[in-house]
């Protein structure tokens, strides 16, 4: 695979563990001028430190629906993380999809849900992420040009290069897919043994 390092230009970032997020955000926007994209919990703790980003609804021009079930299950989300930069820009300009250039996500806490003792199936089914997944799954897949960030502890990682090289090396991409596509994996299989008890 050619190694592809254009600058990260935007971002989109949804994650349950807020853990390093504000320090992350803020480096990539004041340091990097990163566009951040951004939903629901997470909006709200970028807004209260005073971090600019952008609303997924705003990013998509379509509301998040039925109690947030329904966010970034969405062509723009999808094509512009699984776009491939060359071939696909005459289709991306005809439907105004933008490139994500990276994805931070981790996922509903699941497997911390289904551990409290009084937690009621359909407090479990609520907690099974979809959308975190198939975003994960799309950056992973197309990490010829994206990144994908599942855990907070790679933060400093993806700063330090981003410092070092002005982006993230083709290395550092297929490492975070590896990651990522383990992540979600690992993440299924926890749903799956509920299921089948």
């Amino acid at each position: 695979m050619a190694e592809t390092t254009a600058p990260i230009q935007r971002a989109l970032i949804s994650v349950s563990n807020k853990s390093g997020l504000v320090e992350f955000c803020r480096s990539l926007t004041e340091e990097f001028n990163v566009e951040i994209i951004s939903t629901g919990g997470t909006l709200k703790a970028l807004e209260e430190a005073s971090i600019s980003a952008v609303e997924i609804s705003q990013f998509t021009n379509f509301p998040e629906m039925m109690d947030g079930r329904v966010k970034t299950l969405h062509p723009k989300v999808h094509g512009g993380i699984l776009a491939r930069r060359e071939q696909d820009q005459g289709i991306m300009k005809e439907n105004n999809i933008l490139a994500i250039d990276l994805v931070v996500v981790n996922l509903y806490p699941f497997k911390e849900t289904i551990s409290k003792p009084d937690v009621s199936l359909e407090e479990a089914i609520e907690n099974i992420d979809i959308g975190g997944p198939s975003m994960v799954r799309s950056a992973a897949k197309n990490n010829k040009y994206v990144g994908v960030v599942v855990e907070p502890e790679d933060y400093p990682l993806i700063l330090k290069e981003m410092k070092s090289k002005g982006s993230l090396s083709q290395e550092m991409r297929s490492s975070l897919a590896t990651k990522a596509f383990n992540h979600t994996a690992n993440y299924d299989t926890v749903i799956s043994v509920i299921y089948l008890h």
